[in-house]
């Protein structure tokens, strides 16, 4: 419950963390588990829509949420459905995320105009949203 008090957590996140603590109760940590899934303390769903959330305002782009995400343990289906729910403008993100890092200034060629793509790909963005921000 302390865990959960203070963050949002992944059943993946939380049973590392409890058996980390407690490795030689690792049968009662399940049970614990699915008892709190049960009573909706803890849900895939929830964590799934807080984390994308705070990735959102972090100026990451789906990709790189998505990647996240199932490090932490969510299902793919799960991942979709929450980034499709968000109702996220990612052509938005990108340009606002390029407009904070570079501000008004112009790409006066190639090079720095594939310095800012990686920029963007790194985030997580995708090729579309990329191109996009350069009036492609």
């Amino acid at each position: 419950m302390d865990l959960l008090a203070r963050r949002e957590h992944s059943r993946l996140e939380l049973q590392q963390k409890l058996c980390a603590k407690l490795p030689e109760h690792s049968e009662l940590v399940e049970t614990v588990i699915a008892e709190l899934q049960q009573d909706q303390l803890q849900s895939d769903e929830r964590f799934a829509e807080a984390f994308i959330s705070s990735r959102v305002k972090k100026g990451q782009g789906p990709h790189r949420i998505s990647m996240e995400l199932q490090q932490r343990g969510i299902s793919s289906s799960l991942i979709s459905s929450a980034l499709k729910d968000g109702n996220f403008d990612w052509y938005q993100l990108a340009n606002d995320v390029l407009m904070k890092k570079y501000g008004n200034k112009p790409c006066p060629d190639f090079k720095e105009q594939a310095k800012r793509r990686q920029f963007l790909h790194y985030r997580g963005f995708n090729s579309e949203h990329i191109s996009a921000c350069f009036g492609q």
